[in-house]
């Protein structure tokens, strides 16, 4: 994982088609504006994360089991 320091107006770039910008700080939350083709898809993680207990609710899948399966997905 890349750990990066900006400022409010400061952005990295991701690739040569995605700008991510740092539009404000308060407190310990941020608002980043992110610039990409309408090809790209941006989703913030717990709605993936929504919707992949979903889908396996749907399918029977076990609630222990997601979350193992999840816990897999999230960051330590």
């Amino acid at each position: 994982m890349l750990i990066i320091r900006r400022r409010v107006g400061e952005s990295i770039l991701i690739g040569d088609h995605i700008e991510v910008q740092v539009t404000e700080v308060a407190g310990n939350r941020i608002k980043l504006g992110i610039s990409a083709p309408a090809s790209v898809l941006i989703l913030r993680k717990e709605m993936k994360l929504a919707e992949q207990e979903n889908v396996a609710a749907a399918r029977g899948v076990s609630p222990q089991a997601i979350h193992v399966l999840l816990g897999r997905l999230r960051p330590t």
